[in-house]
């Protein structure tokens, strides 16, 4: 479920709060190879299912990049910004990559609105989230992303 704000003196309010969860996605292979085409990273781990069963994951695995990557959409389902003149993705202070994302795994976003900080011409927000794998020990991705908003 999305959370709305008009606006950043709205979204000031959030800072600290959870932002929820967001739904599963599946991690196919045609996205995997896809991603490999888009990136020139074509390591038999992620697009040789035949030789990655007998690699040390027994299956395939998603890029790490691909995994952040869905950080975006994933988010985007948490947290609609309204009233503002232009988005844009800052950066990221830190990524661990805890866990492979074999093939066919569902991963989900959970994230807390971390900090909102105020920037020229808008704000600056860090949210801290965690990628999980559907049924995992372990998150597949721990980061803590920068995005902009301005007015």
């Amino acid at each position: 479920m999305s959370i709305t704000v008009n606006g950043l003196d709205e979204l000031r309010k959030l800072a600290g709060g959870d932002l929820g969860t967001s739904e599963w996605i599946e991690v196919t292979q045609e996205r995997i190879d896809t991603f490999a085409d888009a990136t020139g990273d074509h390591q038999w781990i992620h697009v040789d299912p035949e030789r990655a069963e007998e690699g040390p994951f027994g299956a395939p695995i998603a890029h790490g990049y691909l995994t952040l990557s869905l950080f975006i959409p994933l988010f985007t389902e948490l947290l609609d910004v309204q009233g503002v003149a232009t988005k844009v993705n800052y950066g990221l202070n830190k990524v661990r990559f805890p866990s492979p994302v074999k093939v066919g795994s569902r991963i989900r976003l959970t994230a807390k609105l971390a900090e909102v900080e105020d920037v020229p011409g808008g704000v600056q927000i860090t949210v801290d989230g965690a990628i999980e794998i559907e049924g995992g020990a372990k998150p597949a991705a721990v980061l803590q992303s920068l995005s902009r908003f301005y007015v």
